[in-house]
């Protein structure tokens, strides 16, 4: 049954607790682009000696902020949700969109009526009322079809009254919540009346969802509910379907959809806020894997499908929510989904009400997993006033010092795993740096260096939240240069330069190019092709790894084929323009593409995972030889492509794991594999994943690459 909120009770997460979830770089072959340099500054005599550095290549581009960026979720039975003060924070905080009618409460609000049978909603919190607070923050809805115990026609029906009766324009519509919680696997909170509860009926009531929705407003976009991979029923198959949530639903719906949503709790058995940032090493390889489930099925389509992470939080109940290592934790967590593809981040939730209490860092943290307090009492113990916000809040909002929709997030890299760096070059030409030090007991003294951007002679703008500031405070007097800052313990800086006269993206005469596209690709090639600028003289096309970038292609067209690359190799590259006098454009989207294997290669591997739980699974591996002589004494070998992936057990062979790769011989008295394919040697596994379990890209047979089978 569906998570219901009750007057006098904390308020429903959305979610309920769960157990807990679970390249190398292209060789250049042409020179590099300009080293790192690092710019001048403070001496030694003024700032302490640096412990930490950080990289920053403008030239390595990982996408635009979009209007929709940040965001929150309100619910309808949150009785606060549209006091004035709401609104002027979030304004504030450049949110850009509002998720309602509040997680799993959306599958059982009717929206006409504005009820939601054996929940509670409260007084004023109807869509209208909504929509107020919805416009006076600047911002845009995210609306939640009810799939649960709705209809398309009724979806339909809030369609027409949002954007024809009343010209709101609401552009998003998820259909659902997490449905994949309907106890089709066992695990039941989401409402679903649907006698069939499977992954193929939710894609085929999306189908008729959206042609009833485009029906009244062609413009609007419809997003389908995906499960985190890695993250439970990831991989699971339900009796009767032909593959687990994700594959079942995405291989009927990407015709009919514009986006999909994921939601994502760092999770674990430990529920703080420190542990959360470290599992936040997870989040990139995890939207990889949705991904490259999107590009699988949708193929050319992919890039028109956009990912949106609709509900985040540390956790869906415990300790540390209100507390400092949250505010870091939530900005840390908006950018590094960001960064890696997603259009829209929704925190999981404006007011949510008090939890166990405890003490964090010096302070009461309430368990709440409210950005703003919702002013109730757990026991004796009370929270400030309604809409004080809470260390999350300004988390979020120090993500908007770093850059607002429009500006361009580049590559920035930290040699120390407590201090996380994010980097956004303005459209005016100015270079935004935020650091986190998730260290409690020790500031960090960072050293800057940049690639693409020189800085100029004057100090950084300087803005910082640390203990003692109530709000995110303006040190710019603080002695900070461009290349050394200190960052205090369990604080954040964001650091703004400006470019050197006569530097920089600005000076060039040429535009920035299109984003990439794949036009074909093989085991060792693939041709790239782009919309082309103005005033371009030629075009560079850089690989990134990490926040370096090395040149692999150029031209003077809008096109190249990039040779000599690895089988089941991933490259991520971006193109930029460059004008008559050399001088470089800004970036352009990020691409990213993985290799094949070769088609007339002498073997076959088939890699089969027959059983997944979320952070296990079981495989099956099948080798045939298919050249022209037998071969005895075999071995296969595999990298993984995430640092969480693990053979735990196995048969009819030996295993061997150092770091990622896999390696399998033989068993003793194996017999050969014999010529032509007329043999097959089949072996298996029980692995373990902590995160994302996507299948190895390339094997090899006693040193051979393999095609798939």
């Amino acid at each position: 049954m569906a998570l219901l909120h009750r007057p006098g009770r904390p308020a429903p997460t959305g979610r309920p607790r769960r157990l807990a979830r679970t390249t190398a770089a292209l060789a250049a072959t042409l020179a590099l682009l300009p080293p790192l340099v690092a710019a001048g500054g403070a001496s030694a005599q003024e700032v302490p000696a640096a412990d930490v550095d950080v990289h920053v290549n403008t030239q390595a581009a990982l996408g635009r902020l979009s209007d929709t960026a940040r965001g929150v979720n309100a619910a309808v039975w949150d009785s606060h949700m549209n006091d004035p003060e709401v609104a002027a924070l979030m304004k504030t905080a450049d949110v850009g969109a509002m998720r309602y009618p509040g997680g799993s409460y959306a599958d059982i609000y009717h929206w006409e009526t504005h009820t939601a049978p054996g929940g509670y909603v409260a007084p004023g919190t109807g869509f209208d009322a909504f929509m107020g607070t919805v416009r006076a923050t600047g911002a845009q809805p995210i609306l939640i079809a009810n799939y649960g115990s709705g209809t398309p026609e009724e979806a339909a029906g809030w369609v027409r009254y949002a954007n024809v009766t009343k010209d709101y324009g609401a552009k998003y519509w998820e259909i659902g919540n997490e449905i994949y919680g309907n106890g089709h696997y066992g695990s039941g909170w989401e409402h679903d009346d649907h006698a069939d509860k499977s992954p193929r009926e939710y894609a085929r009531q999306v189908r008729a969802y959206a042609a009833a929705m485009k029906a009244v407003d062609p413009t609007v976009k419809i997003g389908a509910v995906l499960t985190a991979p890695g993250n439970w029923p990831d991989g699971i198959t339900g009796e009767g379907d032909p593959g687990d949530w994700n594959h079942t639903v995405l291989s009927q719906v990407t015709d009919v959809i514009d986006f999909v949503t994921v939601h994502w709790y760092a999770g674990g058995s430990d529920t703080s806020a420190d542990t959360a940032m470290s599992r936040l090493t997870r989040l990139p390889g995890e939207l990889r894997e949705v991904r490259a489930q999107i590009d699988r099925y949708a193929g050319a389509d992919s890039p028109r499908i956009g990912i949106a992470l609709t509900e985040v939080n540390t956790n869906t109940g415990g300790a540390q929510l209100t507390a400092r290592p949250n505010g870091l934790f939530a900005a840390d967590a908006f950018m590094t989904a960001l960064e890696n593809g997603v259009f829209n981040v929704d925190w999981w939730n404006t007011h949510n009400g008090p939890g166990a209490i405890t003490t964090v860092d010096g302070e009461t943290d309430y368990g709440d997993m409210g950005m703003l307090a919702s002013g109730a009492c757990t026991g004796d113990v009370c929270q400030p006033a309604p809409n004080t916000p809470f260390h999350p809040y300004y988390g979020m909002k120090m993500t908007g010092e770093l850059g607002t929709a429009g500006d361009t997030m580049v590559a920035a890299a930290s040699s120390a795993q407590d201090l996380s760096a994010h980097a956004v070059h303005r459209r005016d030409g100015r270079l935004s740096v935020l650091l986190i030090n998730k260290n409690p007991d020790a500031a960090r003294t960072v050293d800057l260096a940049y690639a693409g951007f020189s800085p100029s002679a004057a100090a950084p703008e300087v803005s910082r939240y640390a203990r003692g500031d109530s709000d995110i405070t303006d040190v710019t007097d603080s002695g900070a240069s461009a290349s050394r800052v200190t960052v205090p313990p369990y604080g954040m800086l964001t650091v703004t330069l400006t470019p050197k006269s006569g530097t920089g993206s600005g000076a060039s005469a040429a535009g920035t190019p299109g984003t990439p596209r794949l036009e074909a690709v093989t085991d060792t090639t693939a041709r790239l092709s782009w919309a082309g600028t103005t005033g371009a003289a030629r075009y560079l096309v850089q690989e990134r790894d990490g926040a370096h970038t090395y040149l692999v292609g150029e031209t003077t067209g809008t096109s190249v084929t990039l040779r000599n690359l690895p089988p089941g190799s991933t490259h991520t590259v971006n193109v930029l323009a460059s004008d008559a006098a050399g001088r470089l454009a800004a970036p352009s989207d990020p691409l990213t593409f993985t290799t094949g294997t070769p088609a007339d290669a002498a073997c076959t591997v088939d890699y089969h995972r027959d059983t997944s739980w979320g952070n296990g699974f079981v495989a099956t591996v099948s080798v045939r030889n298919l050249s022209d002589t037998p071969i005895t004494g075999w071995t296969v070998d595999w990298d993984w492509p995430t640092a969480g992936q693990s053979v735990s057990s196995g048969w009819n062979a030996t295993f061997h794991q150092s770091g990622r790769h896999v390696r399998v011989t033989a068993p003793e008295n194996a017999g050969p594999l014999a010529p032509d394919g007329a043999s097959t040697a089949s072996f298996g596994f029980v692995g373990a994943n902590d995160g994302p379990n996507p299948d190895p890209t390339v094997f090899r047979l006693n040193g051979t690459v393999c095609a798939g089978g």
